[in-house]
């Protein structure tokens, strides 16, 4: 299964409206590779290098395998959990200032 942002290339700067110092929106998301008899996706979106250790932004469950992505910015009809910044939903990169 793979899962890429036409915004952004793999390890590489997520753009500025992306992150908190931004609109701070989801980015698009396409999903494709969906095993066959997939019931349903999970989706983690994490920085593992955070400051204080392993960080969520965005935690989603429940998402049909029909589903093939999410467009910029959408607010998903599927079920969501709390990120690091304990909100449900979306919540993009806010490294400390002076860091990248």
């Amino acid at each position: 299964m793979k899962i890429y942002s036409p915004a952004f290339n793999n390890n590489g700067y997520i753009p500025k409206k992306y992150t908190c110092d931004g609109l701070d929106i989801p980015p698009p998301l396409n999903f494709s590779g969906i095993p066959n008899g997939t019931v349903s996706l999970v989706l983690i979106m994490k920085d593992p290098d955070a400051p204080h250790g392993t960080f969520i932004h965005w935690l989603i469950w429940n998402i049909p395998p029909d589903v093939t992505g999410f467009p910029e910015g959408e607010d998903t009809p599927y079920p969501q959990g709390r990120n690091g910044f304990n909100i449900t939903g979306y919540g993009g990169p806010c490294p400390p200032k002076g860091s990248t």
